[in-house]
């Protein structure tokens, strides 16, 4: 008898996403270790946490196939792309990267809302939610950098700005989150 509960599209497409996910890790590792040579202790920091939250996210997807009878299957990754050129070039990638994989996840969506296999798209709810806060996280990785200066920030700005990501939260509110009394 045949228990898997996703047709082989759906499998298909969601083993895409965990490899997608996986590379995402490694991506964010490899910055990481960039940001890491460059100095930048707490960005390196920030990237390393990140890389870990995608594996984490490969996770889920792996766990969700096998939940619904599925075969996960681990496929080979990419190499990372080449080294950012400076710390514009790392953020904006990062934030292009997030935008990217918010595409693949609404491609899921719709996939499951075709097929109306509305276990999946309950699944995929959580990963909605989840690209809105990378997104945010990744533009105000941008936002704190113009701030500093950009390119041309000087040296203490580039250290306040490394301390500051060192410690900064993984997480962010979102707007569903915000009230009239705490908008923030």
């Amino acid at each position: 008898m045949n228990t898997n509960r996703l047709s082989n599209n759906m499998q298909n497409a969601l083993i895409k996403q965990m490899t997608k996910e996986a590379h995402a890790s490694q991506i964010f590792l490899s910055y990481g270790c960039w940001a890491d040579v460059k100095g930048y202790g707490g960005i390196a920091n920030f990237l390393y946490r990140h890389s870990q939250e995608e594996r984490n996210h490969m996770i889920k997807f792996m766990r969700y196939i096998l939940d619904r009878g599925g075969e996960a299957k681990v496929e080979a990754i990419p190499a990372p792309p080449e080294n950012p050129q400076n710390l514009t070039d790392c953020f904006n990638k990062v934030f292009q990267h997030e935008v990217d994989n918010t595409t693949s996840i609404y491609n899921l969506v719709n996939l499951s809302f075709e097929e109306k296999d509305w276990a999946t798209w309950n699944f995929m709810q959580w990963f909605v939610k989840e690209q809105i806060e990378e997104e945010k996280l990744a533009l105000e990785l941008i936002d704190k950098l113009k701030i500093a200066g950009g390119d041309s920030a000087s040296d203490e700005s580039l250290f306040t700005l490394d301390k500051t990501l060192e410690a900064a939260a993984d997480e962010v509110s979102l707007p569903q989150e915000a009230t009239a009394e705490n908008p923030s």
